[in-house]
């Protein structure tokens, strides 16, 4: 299949690297507005480059990544949409979750397939502990809880532009509670505060957030966040049931270190960057999309998959300003 890609940022060109790697693709049809980013992966993946979005989707291309700006991610999935090519596209789906309710109203219908980018949903441990709650091996779920801890901040161009640590950071968090436990979230209460970087506090953004989350049966579950964890990128997720007991995470590259006498766990080098983190979770995700294209398997993470989380960001967001408990349905109301 031949396959577009728009956006050859670090995120692109990692999608361009995995999909010119896999067998069921046989060319790929690039595109960036910065020229000498598409010349460069083109020469780099084999790839032929486009000067416009339009270009790409005029190429005959079977399929269309999109891993632009986030401002352009609804204009560019209703393009791919409209001229009847399955999309993947990074999260999120747009800056607001009032835009990107306008493009599930856009692609709801449609026939065309989407794939949003959560690519945890694809990695080898959150996907053996869905499994293990699915399955009924933990029993009734009690209690989790849910690490994503950055080695750094971003910058401020990115910070400015996020949307929020909740929204831009906790939602993949937000993500895999309700993929994992199939549970919905009703209620959250956030705090927040900044022990860091100045470019995020003057951004009105918190660097380091806890959140508990009330799930629809009772389950309580804890999301905690940080862009300053010195050790490395931590990233776990941890169930706790009446029968049993499981985490992710827990392996050779956690970035954390025990001081019980005589342990030596975890023994390997810290985990320092999210694509090391999650490389093989993102091959993955993009082999799935070629199912996708190839119409022998539905969007594992579709349009409103991805709003779900976003809402739950958006509640937590409130909560933080607001110093108060919110509900998943107020800020779905508006």
């Amino acid at each position: 299949m031949r396959i577009g890609i728009l956006g050859l940022g670090r995120i692109g060109v990692f999608h361009a690297e995995t999909l010119s790697g896999l067998g069921a693709v046989t060319s790929l049809v690039v595109a960036d507005p910065v020229a000498d980013a598409a010349k460069s992966a083109a020469e780099r993946f084999g790839a032929e480059v486009a000067d416009s979005p339009e270009a790409v989707l005029a190429a005959g291309v079977d399929g269309l990544v999109v891993a632009a700006a986030t401002d352009a991610h609804p204009a560019l999935i209703r393009a791919g949409v409209a001229a009847g090519v399955p999309v993947f596209c990074e999260k999120p789906v747009a800056r607001t979750m009032a835009e990107g309710v306008e493009v599930l109203k856009a692609v709801e219908g449609s026939g065309v397939p989407v794939q949003i980018g959560f690519n945890r949903r694809f990695d080898a441990g959150f996907m053996a502990a869905r499994e293990a709650v699915r399955g009924g091996a933990l029993g009734k779920l009690h209690t989790v809880r849910s690490t994503t801890l950055d080695p750094a901040p971003p910058p401020a161009a990115y910070v400015a532009a996020s949307g929020g640590i909740f929204r831009d950071c906790s939602v993949h968090d937000f993500d895999m509670i309700r993929w994992v436990t199939g549970r919905e979230v009703t209620e959250v209460y956030a705090v927040g505060g900044n022990r860091g970087a100045d470019h995020i506090r003057e951004a009105g953004d918190a660097d380091t957030t806890g959140a508990v989350l009330t799930l629809d049966d009772g389950t309580i579950a804890v999301v905690s966040n940080s862009r300053h964890n010195g050790r490395g990128h931590d990233v776990r997720m941890e169930l706790l049931g009446f029968a049993d007991s499981v985490a992710v995470g827990l392996e050779d590259r956690l970035p954390l270190r025990s001081v019980e006498p005589g342990a030596t766990f975890p023994a390997g080098t810290p985990h320092d960057f999210f694509m090391d983190r999650f490389a093989a979770a993102y091959r993955a995700e993009l082999a799935a999309f070629t199912e996708v294209v190839a119409g022998s398997r539905p969007s594992p993470c579709t349009v409103a998959d991805a709003l779900e989380a976003g809402w739950i960001a958006e509640a937590c967001t409130l909560s933080l300003r607001e110093h108060r408990p919110v509900t998943v349905a107020q800020v779905r109301q508006g």
